[in-house]
């Protein structure tokens, strides 16, 4: 299962942009951002693929870098894969838009562009539309947010017809 991360992390790799179209949340306060996220939806890739109670836990770095540690469970197995990385802030810190690595010196975008107020649930994209998520502080939310989620995504482009939700 670890080779599926690194099959994420060569995917991400070397592209820092945000994709054209799709603003990153501003003002961002990155101490807000640190903690548990729960993956409560996301578009089907390789590199997640079987896994379940997928979440994703940041914390700062001396180096002023966020630490990355995502984890899920194998569906066949039960096994847990895990999978640590590193995030910094691409341009200005109060703009939810980071780089993240897991491998190396290469960095993909990650990029917030919807966050609740209170920093209760993100939308989030890669570098490009075949990167989606929705991460929550909880492992379910309210039909209102996954409602509004769909419709976010589907204005700006996203295909949501692999879209796999969290049961």
């Amino acid at each position: 299962m670890k080779r599926l991360f690194f099959i994420f992390a060569l995917l991400m790799t070397g592209c820092t942009s945000a994709p054209e179209g799709i603003a990153p949340v501003r003002p961002f306060e990155l101490e807000r951002y640190l903690g548990t996220w729960y993956e409560v939806a996301r578009l089907d890739h390789r590199f997640e693929r079987g896994l379940r109670d997928v979440t994703a836990e940041y914390s700062m770095r001396e180096d002023g870098g966020i630490h990355v540690v995502n984890r899920g469970v194998d569906e066949k197995t039960g096994e847990m894969s895990e999978a640590i990385g590193r995030a910094y802030p691409v341009g200005q810190s109060d703009v939810a838009h980071l780089k993240v690595s897991f491998f190396g010196p290469f960095f993909g975008a990650y990029v917030v562009f919807e966050l609740d107020p209170e920093y209760q649930h993100a939308f989030v994209s890669g570098p490009n539309r075949e990167y989606l998520w929705l991460l929550a502080r909880t492992p379910e939310v309210s039909e209102e947010v996954m409602t509004r989620f769909r419709q976010r995504a589907a204005e700006l482009g996203f295909d949501l017809q692999p879209l796999i939700v969290n049961p």
